[in-house]
């Protein structure tokens, strides 16, 4: 599944399914910095688990100055235990 960050969950077109902070695990993050330093060219990877484990998938995201918005438990749980 392909996740798409929303300000307040994750969200997945193709299933129709949004999942909250508390109804996902960040299983491994993964960071790419372009080799000229260009903000506009840093990403993370997110690998994501649903709780009940019948949802997985992953969220590509910008981070830095591109990254985008979401509330205070959205930034919380993806940068927890992550970096």
């Amino acid at each position: 599944m392909d996740f798409s960050l929303l300000p307040d969950c994750l969200y997945c077109a193709s299933q129709s399914l949004k999942l909250k902070p508390e109804d996902f695990t960040v299983v491994e993050t993964h960071r790419f910095e372009s080799l000229d330093s260009s903000p506009d060219n840093n990403a993370v990877i997110y690998v994501i688990s649903s709780k009940n484990g019948e949802n997985k998938g992953v969220l590509v995201d910008a981070y830095g100055t591109y990254a985008e918005e979401m509330t205070h438990e959205m930034a919380e749980k993806l940068s927890k235990n992550n970096f």
